[in-house]
């Protein structure tokens, strides 16, 4: 009896280690298999975020394609052509536009509500802005400039307008971005308008002192 009882116990310890050897054994591979799931994920995320990129740098190249086009046929060179020439190189310029345009790029930026609310806010103060340019355009820009020198890790030239630096805080970093962008290609515009309406006016004084010339 003593035999047998002996025997029995070292079966069943025997069955109990081979019952812990399979539960560790499934344990490992479980937690090999959840390693190797995560690094696909860590993987995927990275090209995710390359994927984001290159998406955001082709709209962000949409919007200088269209502004370069928009340029050249406002610059002072398509005023110095023959009418002839400048219909010909207009017909260029918007097939080129009307082409850009049919590429649809967009970037979908995940925002919570505050985020939301404060984009919505920076928005307005520009557009106010934007609104009155045609009203006094040297004061559209100083205003546009300190907009600008909230959004600029570098040290601004002029004042920064503090609480649009708030607004801008609040909201999310490609928002912010995007703020930038949208802030560097006004003040583009409206340094190229400054340059044409000081080249007409020059253009006009020319005009007036030939005119006095002649009639002296």
């Amino acid at each position: 009896i003593s035999a047998k009882a002996s025997e029995g116990a070292q079966q069943q310890q025997q069955q109990s280690g081979g019952q812990l050897r399979g539960r560790f054994y499934r344990s490992t591979s479980m937690a090999d298999r959840s390693s190797r799931l995560l690094e696909n994920l860590d993987q995927l995320e990275l090209r995710v975020e390359a994927f984001r990129d290159a998406a955001s740098a082709m709209e962000q190249e949409k919007e200088i394609l269209l502004e370069m086009i928009h340029n050249i046929q406002n610059s002072q060179d398509m005023r110095h052509i023959s009418e002839g020439e400048r219909e010909e190189l207009n017909l260029t310029a918007n097939r080129l536009m009307g082409r850009t345009l049919t590429v649809e790029v967009s970037v979908e930026t995940i925002r919570n509500a505050q985020q939301q609310e404060s984009l919505l806010h920076a928005t307005k103060m520009i557009d106010e802005i934007v609104n009155k340019l045609l009203d006094d355009l040297e004061d559209a820009k100083i205003r546009l400039m300190s907009l600008y020198g909230a959004c600029t890790s570098d040290v601004p030239a002029g004042p920064i307008d503090q609480k649009f630096q708030s607004v801008v805080i609040g909201c999310a970093i490609e928002d912010q971005k995007k703020i930038k962008r949208r802030l560097e290609t006004l003040l583009r515009n409206l340094e190229n308008s400054e340059k044409s309406i000081t080249l007409l006016e020059h253009q006009k004084s020319s005009v007036r002192q030939s005119c006095n010339s002649k009639q002296d």
